[in-house]
Formats: C-alpha cells, sequence, structure tokens
C-alpha cells in the first residue's frame, strides 16, 4: 500500500511539472495604434500583430472593445507556438471626434487578459470652423 502511494504522489507531480512546462505567450508588436489625424470616412481598419513566444498552441477565446464604434477580429484558429498572428480592428470613422479606445484580448496565454489601445483624431475637412478667429468684434461687423 506505501509502495502504490508514493507511486501515485510521483506521478501526479510529474504530471503537474509537466502540465506547467506548455504554457502560450502572447507577445505584441505594439500595445499602441496612433491613427494620427484622419479625415471622415477614410479607412480605419489597422492591425495588432502578435506572436506566440509560448510552447503550447495560443487559443484567442475573446476579444471586446470598450465602445460599439470599434469592431475588432479575433483569429478563429490556433497559433502555434512560433507562429504569428494577427487582431484586426475597425474604427468607425465617420464619427468626427477624438479616438481613444481599449480593446481587451483574452487568451489562454500566460498573461491571459491583453489590453490594447487605439488613439487618433476624426476631423471632417468639408466642416467650417465656427470658432476662427476674426479681425472684427459682433459689434463692429
Amino acid at each position: 500500500m506505501k509502495k502504490t502511494f508514493i507511486f501515485l504522489l510521483f506521478a501526479f507531480f510529474t504530471f503537474q511539472l509537466y502540465a506547467q512546462e506548455k504554457t502560450a505567450k502572447i507577445e505584441f508588436e505594439t500595445t499602441v495604434i496612433d491613427y494620427g489625424t484622419i479625415e471622415k470616412g477614410a479607412d480605419g481598419v489597422r492591425v495588432f500583430k502578435f506572436k506566440n513566444t509560448g510552447n503550447a498552441p495560443l487559443v484567442v477565446t475573446s476579444v471586446k472593445s470598450s465602445c460599439g464604434c470599434t469592431v475588432p477580429k479575433k483569429p478563429e484558429a490556433p497559433v502555434l507556438p512560433g507562429e504569428t498572428g494577427e487582431i484586426e480592428v475597425k474604427y468607425d470613422t465617420k464619427r468626427v471626434n477624438p479616438i481613444r479606445k481599449t480593446i481587451t484580448v483574452t487568451s489562454n496565454a500566460e498573461t491571459p487578459t491583453v489590453a490594447l489601445k487605439i488613439k487618433g483624431n476624426v476631423i471632417d475637412p468639408s466642416n467650417t470652423n465656427v470658432m476662427k478667429p476674426t479681425t472684427k468684434s459682433l459689434v463692429e461687423q
């Protein structure tokens, strides 16, 4: 009985060590994409590239945006160790405003949650500035 217990205990610890060795690791080229200043209606698609630097397949289970104006697209297939993957993000550039959004990526990686950010400014070149400086006051005009 004692030998069986020792064998089972040894097998359990061996299994635990083996299970801990195999982990996926996600490393992004960048976690922030700056759109800069873009015009209303411009292409709002950008891509976050990443690599699985672990030794187990990486499965991206969820990619969520902080707003409905940003639509992320996750990879459907697992990313094998050493391989690269992409998360496509499409921002609705019909909205004229500064861009400050967060995309939350959830996976089976060693760090299971990663926050990606997009920033920039969407302008409407056809819209005239109502706040432009004048040389005369309203009374003088």
